[in-house]
């Protein structure tokens, strides 16, 4: 995991660290110059107390016009592997790894642009804070860029996916070692030429993390 330097959006973390505080405080985040264009931060949503965290890439348009994460048509990918894997989407903590839309205009539409490892490395601490906060046992990480900022830039979705791998979150030591599944992101399934096959891939992935035993944190090392 990305450590948090002296640039980005550490300077804008609350004194007081809870997910309410973080939500507010991220709301005014001007730690790369995404906030610029954006329509608003778009925070984390779920229960404090979760089991499993889902990290994607950023928001996209209809998240950063509603300010919630994964409300979009890959949101709905998301929602129909959960519910066949077995997972309760409303026990689930879903986040981004980049809390502010990147994009580029094409007449009126707003084109995704994946975000850069600067303001991928800026929006750290967010979900740094928000990792040690919720204290999930399994983290499910879709994409690459959720992939470099959880696991490293050497890690690749394409060669590791659905293997349970250590997350050391970093800024909980006390809490132990979640276990990371790393899949494609659901948008990656709406963009396949061959749709079946890759939903069937990424709901295979799902599964693997929803196999995972309870209590699967491991107690962190020393």
């Amino acid at each position: 995991m990305a450590t948090d330097g002296n640039n980005g959006a550490a300077r804008f973390l609350p004194d007081r660290l809870d997910l309410r505080s973080l939500r507010e405080a991220a709301a005014g985040c001007q730690g790369c110059g995404l906030y610029r264009d954006a329509t608003q931060t778009v925070f984390g949503d779920g229960p404090p107390e979760a089991r499993f965290m889902l990290v994607g890439e950023q928001p996209g348009d209809q998240e950063d016009r509603r300010g919630r994460p994964f409300v979009g048509p890959a949101g709905r990918v998301l929602d129909q592997a959960l519910e066949e894997a077995g997972i309760d989407r409303g026990g689930v903590y879903v986040t981004n790894a980049v809390k502010h839309f990147s994009f580029t205009l094409r007449g009126r539409r707003r084109i995704h642009q994946t975000p850069t490892a600067a303001e991928i490395d800026a929006c750290q601490p967010w979900l740094n804070a928000e990792l040690a906060l919720v204290e999930p046992e399994v983290v499910v990480v879709l994409g690459a860029t959720a992939a470099r900022a959880l696991l490293g830039p050497s890690f690749r979705v394409t060669r590791q996916r659905g293997e349970p791998v250590p997350l050391d979150t970093l800024d909980s030591p006390s809490a132990g070692v979640a276990l990371a599944v790393a899949t494609i992101h659901p948008s990656a399934v709406l963009r396949a030429p061959d749709r079946d096959a890759a939903y069937a891939g990424f709901l295979a992935d799902m599964r693997v993390a929803a196999a995972l035993p309870d209590g699967s944190r491991r107690e962190p090392p020393g």
